[in-house]
Protein backbone atom coordinates (compact mmCIF):
# COMPACT_ATOMS: atom_id res chain seq x y z
CA UNK A 1 0.00 0.00 0.00
CA UNK A 2 1.39 3.94 -0.81
CA UNK A 3 2.00 5.27 2.36
CA UNK A 4 0.90 9.19 2.01
CA UNK A 5 2.51 10.48 5.18
CA UNK A 6 4.76 9.33 7.38
CA UNK A 7 5.57 10.94 10.68
CA UNK A 8 8.91 10.00 12.47
CA UNK A 9 9.69 10.20 15.78
CA UNK A 10 7.63 13.50 15.95
CA UNK A 11 8.26 16.10 18.78
CA UNK A 12 6.87 19.55 19.77
CA UNK A 13 7.89 21.10 22.64
CA UNK A 14 7.03 24.31 23.96
CA UNK A 15 9.39 26.41 25.71
CA UNK A 16 7.68 28.18 28.90
CA UNK A 17 10.23 30.54 30.62
CA UNK A 18 13.88 29.96 31.30
CA UNK A 19 13.90 26.33 32.50
CA UNK A 20 10.79 24.78 31.76
CA UNK A 21 9.54 22.54 28.79
CA UNK A 22 6.38 21.13 28.01
CA UNK A 23 6.71 17.81 25.87
CA UNK A 24 3.28 18.06 23.98
CA UNK A 25 4.59 15.35 21.37
CA UNK A 26 7.43 13.37 22.48
CA UNK A 27 8.84 11.01 19.95
CA UNK A 28 5.30 9.75 17.88
CA UNK A 29 5.89 7.75 14.58
CA UNK A 30 3.54 6.18 12.54
CA UNK A 31 2.64 6.02 9.05
CA UNK A 32 -0.53 6.54 7.44
CA UNK A 33 -1.84 4.69 3.91
CA UNK A 34 -3.47 6.25 1.00
CA UNK A 35 -7.18 6.06 1.49
CA UNK A 36 -7.48 4.57 5.30
CA UNK A 37 -8.30 6.37 8.10
CA UNK A 38 -6.05 6.23 11.08
CA UNK A 39 -7.35 7.11 14.93
CA UNK A 40 -5.64 8.71 17.28
CA UNK A 41 -7.22 8.29 21.00
CA UNK A 42 -6.33 9.59 24.54
CA UNK A 43 -7.33 11.66 27.54
CA UNK A 44 -7.68 14.93 26.87
CA UNK A 45 -3.76 16.89 27.15
CA UNK A 46 -2.12 13.72 25.83
CA UNK A 47 -0.75 15.91 22.67
CA UNK A 48 -3.20 14.41 20.54
CA UNK A 49 -4.31 17.77 18.77
CA UNK A 50 -0.70 19.26 19.42
CA UNK A 51 0.47 16.26 16.80
CA UNK A 52 -1.98 17.11 14.54
CA UNK A 53 -1.30 20.90 14.12
CA UNK A 54 2.42 20.05 13.77
CA UNK A 55 1.39 17.80 11.34
CA UNK A 56 -0.48 20.35 9.18
CA UNK A 57 2.55 22.93 9.88
CA UNK A 58 0.48 25.19 12.29
CA UNK A 59 3.33 24.45 14.70
CA UNK A 60 6.84 23.86 13.52
CA UNK A 61 8.67 21.06 14.66
CA UNK A 62 10.83 20.52 17.32
CA UNK A 63 12.61 17.53 15.79
CA UNK A 64 11.09 14.32 14.08
CA UNK A 65 9.72 14.05 10.29
CA UNK A 66 6.36 14.93 8.53
CA UNK A 67 6.77 13.28 5.22
CA UNK A 68 3.94 13.82 2.82
CA UNK A 69 3.71 11.87 -0.84
CA UNK A 70 8.11 11.56 0.00
CA UNK A 71 8.81 15.20 1.03
CA UNK A 72 9.57 16.57 4.79
CA UNK A 73 6.47 19.37 4.96
CA UNK A 74 9.02 21.28 7.30
CA UNK A 75 11.61 22.23 4.91
CA UNK A 76 9.53 23.33 2.34
CA UNK A 77 10.13 26.77 0.73
CA UNK A 78 7.31 29.15 1.09
CA UNK A 79 5.83 28.65 -2.61
CA UNK A 80 5.61 24.56 -2.02
CA UNK A 81 4.06 25.18 1.20
CA UNK A 82 1.16 27.02 -0.43
CA UNK A 83 0.62 24.62 -2.72
CA UNK A 84 1.16 22.03 0.02
CA UNK A 85 -2.13 23.18 1.93
CA UNK A 86 -4.14 22.62 -1.05
CA UNK A 87 -3.01 18.86 -0.61
CA UNK A 88 -4.09 18.64 3.19
CA UNK A 89 -6.40 20.31 4.88
CA UNK A 90 -8.22 20.46 8.57
CA UNK A 91 -11.40 20.23 10.06
CA UNK A 92 -11.54 22.12 13.87
CA UNK A 93 -12.72 20.63 16.94
CA UNK A 94 -15.14 23.86 17.63
CA UNK A 95 -18.01 24.31 15.43
CA UNK A 96 -18.65 27.81 16.93
CA UNK A 97 -15.14 29.25 17.19
CA UNK A 98 -13.78 28.33 13.98
CA UNK A 99 -16.36 29.80 11.61
CA UNK A 100 -16.16 34.35 10.94
CA UNK A 101 -19.11 35.00 12.67
CA UNK A 102 -19.00 37.91 10.46
CA UNK A 103 -18.98 36.21 7.19
CA UNK A 104 -21.74 34.58 5.07
CA UNK A 105 -21.37 30.66 4.48
CA UNK A 106 -20.47 30.78 0.70
CA UNK A 107 -17.60 33.68 2.09
CA UNK A 108 -16.27 31.24 4.12
CA UNK A 109 -16.33 28.15 1.51
CA UNK A 110 -15.30 30.10 -0.95
CA UNK A 111 -12.14 31.93 0.67
CA UNK A 112 -9.60 28.79 0.14
CA UNK A 113 -10.50 28.98 -3.37
CA UNK A 114 -10.10 32.65 -3.95
CA UNK A 115 -6.90 32.48 -1.99
CA UNK A 116 -5.38 29.51 -4.01
CA UNK A 117 -6.61 31.20 -7.40
CA UNK A 118 -9.05 28.58 -8.11
CA UNK A 119 -12.51 29.29 -9.98
CA UNK A 120 -11.44 32.74 -10.87
CA UNK A 121 -14.78 33.20 -11.98
CA UNK A 122 -17.68 34.61 -9.45
CA UNK A 123 -20.69 32.13 -10.65
CA UNK A 124 -18.08 29.28 -10.74
CA UNK A 125 -17.08 29.61 -7.14
CA UNK A 126 -20.76 30.01 -6.21
CA UNK A 127 -21.68 26.43 -8.02
CA UNK A 128 -18.80 25.01 -6.69
CA UNK A 129 -20.37 26.47 -2.94
CA UNK A 130 -23.49 25.07 -3.67
CA UNK A 131 -22.18 21.63 -4.57
CA UNK A 132 -20.03 21.56 -1.83
CA UNK A 133 -22.82 22.10 0.40
CA UNK A 134 -25.43 19.20 -0.71
CA UNK A 135 -22.42 17.17 -0.83
CA UNK A 136 -22.42 17.59 3.21
CA UNK A 137 -26.21 17.33 3.83
CA UNK A 138 -27.00 20.87 3.51
CA UNK A 139 -28.97 23.16 0.82
CA UNK A 140 -27.94 26.22 -1.49
CA UNK A 141 -30.24 28.30 0.27
CA UNK A 142 -28.10 28.17 3.25
CA UNK A 143 -24.81 30.05 1.19
CA UNK A 144 -26.58 33.43 1.58
CA UNK A 145 -26.85 32.58 5.76
CA UNK A 146 -24.54 33.12 8.93
CA UNK A 147 -22.82 30.77 11.04
CA UNK A 148 -24.98 31.63 14.08
CA UNK A 149 -27.97 30.67 12.67
CA UNK A 150 -26.99 26.98 12.53
CA UNK A 151 -27.18 23.86 14.79
CA UNK A 152 -23.63 22.89 15.98
CA UNK A 153 -24.08 19.47 13.43
CA UNK A 154 -24.67 22.10 10.82
CA UNK A 155 -21.96 24.36 11.29
CA UNK A 156 -19.61 21.73 11.46
CA UNK A 157 -21.11 20.71 8.07
CA UNK A 158 -19.84 23.91 6.54
CA UNK A 159 -16.78 23.54 7.84
CA UNK A 160 -16.24 19.97 6.24
CA UNK A 161 -17.17 21.64 3.10
CA UNK A 162 -14.70 24.41 3.67
CA UNK A 163 -11.57 21.86 3.60
CA UNK A 164 -13.42 19.62 0.48
CA UNK A 165 -13.06 23.57 -0.84
CA UNK A 166 -9.53 22.84 -2.50
CA UNK A 167 -10.13 18.74 -3.34
CA UNK A 168 -7.18 18.02 -0.78
CA UNK A 169 -5.96 14.37 -0.14
CA UNK A 170 -5.28 13.98 3.03
CA UNK A 171 -8.24 16.01 5.77
CA UNK A 172 -7.03 15.99 9.44
CA UNK A 173 -10.31 15.92 11.66
CA UNK A 174 -9.10 17.20 14.98
CA UNK A 175 -11.75 16.11 17.01
CA UNK A 176 -14.65 16.98 15.09
CA UNK A 177 -17.34 15.64 17.07
CA UNK A 178 -16.29 16.42 20.58
CA UNK A 179 -18.58 19.45 20.84
CA UNK A 180 -21.66 18.18 19.07
CA UNK A 181 -24.57 16.35 21.04
CA UNK A 182 -24.40 12.58 20.66
CA UNK A 183 -27.36 12.09 18.26
CA UNK A 184 -25.62 14.20 15.90
CA UNK A 185 -21.94 12.75 16.38
CA UNK A 186 -22.76 9.82 14.52
CA UNK A 187 -24.30 11.46 11.51
CA UNK A 188 -21.18 13.78 11.35
CA UNK A 189 -18.88 10.22 11.27
CA UNK A 190 -21.06 8.83 8.86
CA UNK A 191 -21.01 12.30 6.56
CA UNK A 192 -16.99 11.95 6.59
CA UNK A 193 -17.32 7.97 5.63
CA UNK A 194 -19.37 8.46 3.15
CA UNK A 195 -17.36 11.54 1.50
CA UNK A 196 -14.34 9.24 1.96
CA UNK A 197 -15.57 6.89 -0.71
CA UNK A 198 -17.05 9.20 -3.15
CA UNK A 199 -13.64 11.40 -3.26
CA UNK A 200 -11.05 8.83 -1.97
CA UNK A 201 -10.02 10.80 0.75
CA UNK A 202 -7.18 9.87 3.68
CA UNK A 203 -7.91 10.88 7.39
CA UNK A 204 -6.06 11.35 10.58
CA UNK A 205 -8.81 10.90 12.83
CA UNK A 206 -7.91 12.75 16.54
CA UNK A 207 -10.76 12.13 19.31
CA UNK A 208 -10.79 10.89 22.86
CA UNK A 209 -13.94 8.62 22.15
CA UNK A 210 -12.82 5.09 21.82
CA UNK A 211 -15.94 3.74 20.38
CA UNK A 212 -16.66 6.46 17.89
CA UNK A 213 -12.92 6.13 16.55
CA UNK A 214 -13.40 2.59 16.67
CA UNK A 215 -16.91 3.42 13.96
CA UNK A 216 -14.10 4.79 11.47
CA UNK A 217 -10.61 3.93 11.38
CA UNK A 218 -9.02 1.09 10.15
CA UNK A 219 -6.14 1.73 12.72
CA UNK A 220 -5.64 3.08 15.87
CA UNK A 221 -2.91 4.85 17.67
CA UNK A 222 -3.49 5.25 21.80
CA UNK A 223 -1.67 8.31 22.86
CA UNK A 224 -0.50 8.89 26.49
CA UNK A 225 1.55 11.95 27.84
CA UNK A 226 2.52 12.89 24.31
CA UNK A 227 4.17 9.40 23.36
CA UNK A 228 2.11 6.72 21.45
CA UNK A 229 1.75 3.55 23.63
CA UNK A 230 -0.13 0.98 21.34
CA UNK A 231 -0.73 0.92 18.13
CA UNK A 232 -2.87 -1.33 15.63
CA UNK A 233 -5.99 -2.32 13.63
CA UNK A 234 -9.08 -1.35 14.80
CA UNK A 235 -10.44 -4.80 15.39
CA UNK A 236 -7.58 -5.45 17.18
CA UNK A 237 -7.09 -2.97 19.42
CA UNK A 238 -10.99 -3.48 20.75
CA UNK A 239 -10.72 -7.77 20.71
CA UNK A 240 -7.13 -7.99 21.91
CA UNK A 241 -6.21 -4.74 24.24
CA UNK A 242 -2.20 -5.24 25.49
CA UNK A 243 -1.06 -1.69 27.05
CA UNK A 244 -2.20 -1.46 30.36
CA UNK A 245 -3.39 1.82 29.66
CA UNK A 246 -5.87 1.23 26.37
CA UNK A 247 -7.25 -1.99 28.58
CA UNK A 248 -8.48 1.30 30.66
CA UNK A 249 -9.49 2.74 28.67
CA UNK A 250 -11.92 0.35 26.79
CA UNK A 251 -12.77 -0.74 30.09
CA UNK A 252 -15.10 2.67 30.30
CA UNK A 253 -17.03 1.69 27.23
CA UNK A 254 -20.02 0.73 28.02
CA UNK A 255 -21.29 -2.56 26.92
CA UNK A 256 -25.30 -2.79 25.76
CA UNK A 257 -25.75 -6.75 26.99
CA UNK A 258 -26.55 -5.86 30.60
CA UNK A 259 -25.68 -8.97 31.69
CA UNK A 260 -22.18 -8.82 30.26
CA UNK A 261 -21.56 -5.06 31.79
CA UNK A 262 -22.57 -6.45 34.82
CA UNK A 263 -20.52 -8.67 35.14
CA UNK A 264 -17.12 -6.85 33.65
CA UNK A 265 -14.63 -5.08 35.60
CA UNK A 266 -14.05 -1.60 35.21
CA UNK A 267 -10.34 -0.48 35.52
CA UNK A 268 -9.86 2.60 37.39
CA UNK A 269 -6.58 4.42 36.90
CA UNK A 270 -5.53 6.45 39.81
CA UNK A 271 -3.98 9.76 40.34
CA UNK A 272 -4.13 12.71 37.37
CA UNK A 273 -2.01 13.05 34.62
CA UNK A 274 1.49 13.98 34.89
CA UNK A 275 2.66 17.38 33.82
CA UNK A 276 4.24 17.19 30.39
CA UNK A 277 6.14 20.04 31.73
CA UNK A 278 7.95 17.06 34.49
CA UNK A 279 7.33 13.56 33.25
CA UNK A 280 7.61 10.61 35.12
CA UNK A 281 11.00 8.90 34.41
CA UNK A 282 11.15 5.94 32.56
CA UNK A 283 7.68 4.71 31.56
CA UNK A 284 5.22 7.77 31.69
CA UNK A 285 2.10 5.45 32.43
CA UNK A 286 4.26 4.06 35.57
CA UNK A 287 2.50 6.23 37.86
CA UNK A 288 -0.76 5.24 37.26
CA UNK A 289 -0.49 1.73 35.97
CA UNK A 290 -2.04 -0.89 38.11
CA UNK A 291 1.29 -3.57 36.88
CA UNK A 292 4.02 -0.69 37.42
CA UNK A 293 7.25 -2.82 37.99
CA UNK A 294 10.81 -1.47 39.10
CA UNK A 295 12.03 -1.53 35.62
CA UNK A 296 9.23 1.11 34.61
CA UNK A 297 11.13 3.43 36.62
CA UNK A 298 14.50 3.03 35.28
CA UNK A 299 13.89 2.52 31.59
CA UNK A 300 11.61 4.14 29.19
CA UNK A 301 9.93 1.03 26.97
CA UNK A 302 11.24 0.11 23.72
CA UNK A 303 8.45 0.95 20.78
CA UNK A 304 8.35 -3.16 19.07
CA UNK A 305 5.99 -4.63 16.90
CA UNK A 306 4.86 -8.52 19.08
CA UNK A 307 2.94 -9.42 17.20
CA UNK A 308 2.06 -8.49 13.15
CA UNK A 309 1.10 -5.16 12.95
CA UNK A 310 0.82 -4.85 16.89
CA UNK A 311 2.42 -2.24 17.96
CA UNK A 312 3.23 -1.73 21.87
CA UNK A 313 5.96 0.45 24.32
CA UNK A 314 5.84 -1.44 27.70
CA UNK A 315 7.89 -3.38 29.77
CA UNK A 316 5.63 -6.51 30.26
CA UNK A 317 5.57 -7.27 26.57
CA UNK A 318 10.28 -7.51 26.93
CA UNK A 319 11.44 -10.57 25.84
CA UNK A 320 12.71 -12.96 28.30
CA UNK A 321 15.32 -14.93 28.17
CA UNK A 322 13.58 -17.64 26.21
CA UNK A 323 12.89 -15.51 23.51
CA UNK A 324 9.06 -15.79 23.99
CA UNK A 325 7.00 -12.90 25.32
CA UNK A 326 6.21 -12.80 28.76
CA UNK A 327 2.18 -12.25 28.67
CA UNK A 328 1.29 -13.81 32.04
CA UNK A 329 1.25 -10.48 34.01
CA UNK A 330 -1.26 -8.62 31.78
CA UNK A 331 -4.59 -8.38 32.72
CA UNK A 332 -7.69 -9.38 30.29
CA UNK A 333 -10.54 -6.88 31.02
CA UNK A 334 -12.30 -7.63 27.79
Amino acid sequence: MEKLLQVKNLKKHFHLGKDHVLKAVDGVSFHINKGETFGIVGESGCGKSTAGRTIIGLYDVTDGEVVFKGKNIHNFTSKERFAFHRQMQMIFQDPYASLNPRSTVSEIISEPMEVHGLYPNKQERLNRVYQLLEDVGLNREHANRYPHEFSGGQRQRIGIARALSLDPDFIIADEPISALDVSVQAQVVNLLTKLQKEKGLTYLFIAHDLSMVKQISDRIGVMYLGQLVELTTSSELYKNPLHPYTQALLSAIPIPDPDIEDKRERIILKGELPSPINPPSGCVFRTRCPMAMEVCAKEKPVWKEIEESHYIACHLYDKNKTGDHDYSQVAVTR
